[in-house]
């Protein structure tokens, strides 16, 4: 399995029941703001195997169970 780095182009593979934002007081969001496939590039790392990833419309935390990346 390859291993996530910031800067790595990524895409949704499954949805989580909720989807937190990365903004500096975060809030959860409906599941159905992103789409299966959709793709976003790393910003950063987070404790407990999640990621920063700005996707077009907004920045996101997600756990790497979520992510794959794009080649």
């Amino acid at each position: 399995m390859n291993t996530i780095k910031v800067g790595d182009r990524v895409k949704l593979i499954a949805s989580p029941p909720y989807i937190k934002t990365a903004e500096p007081m975060p809030m959860l969001r409906s599941p159905d703001i992103l789409a299966i496939g959709a793709e976003g590039v790393i910003l950063d790392r987070r404790p407990g195997g999640y990621y920063g990833v700005l996707f077009p419309n907004g920045s996101f935390l997600l756990d790497k169970k979520y992510l794959e990346i794009v080649v």
